[in-house]
């Protein structure tokens, strides 16, 4: 049984637009991985400034993703984000109904 989740994360910064589009496609692919999860909306919210530096980084870029996923497939998303070097950070949340 899937639910609906959203993740927000912030992908490091490069000069080349294709490595932060692979980082996204990558993310996505996560959360499709065997057909436990589909993506249903992609928002780019584009490059701003952090709060704070991360991994010398002062930047980043937004995205946020709203899927339906089933849950036993959380922990390995939650694995994958952890481990990338690509994502600086996540959010991942069950809005309320």
């Amino acid at each position: 049984m899937r639910h609906t989740y959203e993740l927000t994360f912030i992908v490091r910064i490069d000069p080349n637009e294709e490595v932060i589009n692979n980082s996204v496609t990558q993310v996505q692919g996560w959360v499709e991985a065997n057909e436990l999860g589909q993506v249903t909306k992609i928002d780019r919210w584009g490059r701003r400034k952090l709060a704070y530096e991360i991994d010398k980084q002062r930047d980043g870029y937004y995205v946020c993703m709203s899927a339906d996923i089933d849950p036993q497939n959380l922990p390995e998303l939650e694995r994958n984000l952890k481990l990338s070097t690509t994502v600086l950070r996540y959010l991942l949340i069950r809005p309320e109904r």
